[in-house]
């Protein structure tokens, strides 16, 4: 990613993890995208997390640290922000894997296999339309483990029908270049998946959009062009 994309990540100093959790999790995903944490999000993160996990974009933790995983569960967390990959290591408090790396470039396949891929409130943070927002999804394809699912959730752009708290945050984070989502779309989500998985679910929770994929189509990496 450039130096304008690299805004999403860089905003995640020591100090803005430390106030994430009340603010990210508690404020905003209650009362500006109306998609609890505790009551959509980490449900849907338990549900879908694998033994061997690879968690993208890993914020301070949060979500493995809270899902109660079985003690086997191997994890490996990916973020180019350092202080992240050091806060979401702490927080999960047991051994895992870092590797400091931008998603949109070429994953060295030697990483690993994954049960699970999860994107946590990473797509609205990436620059651009959600079909250049897709070389993620090409990207980690080739290390989907056979059976195994990538899933997430993003924040909705302009047309999700925000209210007036988080119109007037969607309109500061697209400013600053810490969102860049103001046109993504549940339609274009579902499609760019498509273009990737052959199997898809999508759904919306007030401003927000749960995702899972399965069965990569058969050289993905190479449909991103």
């Amino acid at each position: 990613m450039g130096n304008d994309s690299q805004a999403g990540a860089a905003v995640y100093s020591p100090l803005t993890l430390r106030l994430y959790d009340a603010w990210v999790l508690g404020i905003s995903n209650r009362y500006a995208w109306g998609c609890p944490t505790t009551a959509v999000l980490l449900p849907f993160f338990r549900q879908h997390v694998g033994r061997r996990h690879l968690e993208v974009g890993v914020g301070t933790g949060y979500y493995l640290a809270k899902a109660e995983l079985p003690a086997a569960t191997e994890v490996t967390l990916l973020d180019l922000n350092p202080a992240s990959l050091a806060a979401a290591r702490a927080r999960f408090g047991r051994p895992a894997q870092t590797l400091r790396h931008d998603v949109l470039e070429p994953l060295d396949p030697t990483v690993g296999s994954f049960d699970s891929i999860a994107l946590y409130y990473l797509l609205h943070c990436l620059p651009g339309s959600l079909a250049q927002k897709g070389r993620v999804f090409a990207q980690l394809a080739p290390v989907l483990a056979p059976g195994g699912v990538l899933f997430g959730a993003t924040i909705l752009g302009n047309a999700a029908g925000h209210n007036g708290f988080g119109q007037r945050l969607m309109a500061l984070y697209n400013r600053k270049g810490i969102f860049g989502n103001a046109g993504d779309t549940l339609a274009e989500l579902e499609r760019e998946l498509h273009r990737h998985f052959a199997q898809v679910e999508v759904r919306q929770v007030g401003r927000v959009a749960l995702f899972s994929a399965r069965e990569p189509h058969e050289g993905s990496a190479r449909a991103s062009g």
